[in-house]
């Protein structure tokens, strides 16, 4: 009799820290589609004189770029957030915290993406080079957030699908660690040459999109094509 209830016991507390991913996964979808509807609002029609349509549009050319910029990081740690949590059987509360982390900082993008195109369209030097250090400020934030994510996921194989090993999250700290210190260096770059800094934020969403399924999908891809 107290064994039967001593397992109870064990089986109540394993509910109550462990739940399934599924509430995870909804919140964080609607925080993307969130983000991403604001980054829209940025969009503006301009208020032109009739015939001065088309050169008011091409002179909105920092407000596209930093859309396409953040739309990018965007989709890329939304598919970053489906291949990790695809791999994810159940979660705790530890998991929960790192989860809600990285939606902190992604929900500053719209943020910092107004900053950077409003800054580049008026023109001023000063206000450019503090809005792409802010960007960049983000993006270390961001990958931080990850990094967190990753270390904790290896930490705790118990929370992983049956045949994801610890040792896939030990390598993704790696490109975690990589994204801290290239937007760090974006940002450093940005406050001597915004030009060169606006190159980099735009690359480094490229290469987390190729291996948004892990280094180890993105190496056995290179080799096939060798």
């Amino acid at each position: 009799m107290t064994a039967e209830r001593g397992t109870e016991d064990v089986d109540e507390v394993d509910i109550g820290l462990h739940s399934d991913t599924a509430r995870a996964i909804g919140f964080s979808d609607a925080v993307f589609a969130i983000v991403v509807t604001l980054l829209v609002l940025d969009l503006r029609v301009p208020e032109v004189a009739p015939g001065g349509l088309l050169r008011a549009l091409l002179d909105q050319w920092p407000v596209y770029l930093a859309y396409v910029t953040s739309y990018l990081y965007v989709a890329v740690n939304w598919l970053n957030h489906k291949g990790t949590f695809h791999r994810v059987r159940c979660a705790d509360r530890g998991l929960h915290w790192a989860n809600l982390g990285v939606l902190f900082s992604v929900a500053l993008l719209p943020f910092v993406t107004a900053l950077v195109s409003r800054a580049v369209e008026k023109g001023d030097a000063y206000d450019e080079r503090v809005a792409v250090t802010a960007y960049a400020v983000v993006g270390v934030v961001l990958s931080a957030a990850w990094l967190w994510l990753y270390h904790y996921l290896s930490r705790h194989p118990e929370l992983l699908q049956a045949g994801v090993t610890s040792r896939f999250f030990e390598a993704e700290r790696i490109r975690a660690a990589l994204g801290v210190v290239a937007y760090a260096v974006a940002g450093l770059v940005g406050w001597v040459n915004v030009p060169t800094a606006l190159v980099v934020l735009l690359l480094l969403p490229l290469f987390y999109g190729l291996s948004s399924n892990g280094t180890y999908d993105l190496r056995r891809r290179v080799r096939r094509r060798r």
